[in-house]
């Protein structure tokens, strides 16, 4: 798995989340049960994640959807 992008931005998150599902790309949210132990403050980003056969896919999906500024390089 590749982070694909790191984020405290739920709503982003969702929508991102929404591009790779009608693709079929699969993901895993890392990190997203933190926000018990950080106090829901949401200093901790959330990372997605992405199979290393799918990220160049998932990464040009997301700049023809206008978040390439999102990814992690």
């Amino acid at each position: 798995m590749i982070e694909l992008l790191r984020t405290n931005d739920l709503v982003l998150l969702s929508v991102i989340e929404a591009i790779l599902n009608s693709e079929r790309i699969e993901f895993l949210i890392a990190d997203q049960h933190m926000s018990s132990l950080e106090g829901s403050s949401g200093f901790l980003p959330r990372r997605l994640l992405v199979p290393s056969d799918r990220i160049d896919r998932a990464r040009r999906l997301l700049r023809e959807a206008g978040f390439g500024s999102e990814l992690t390089t």
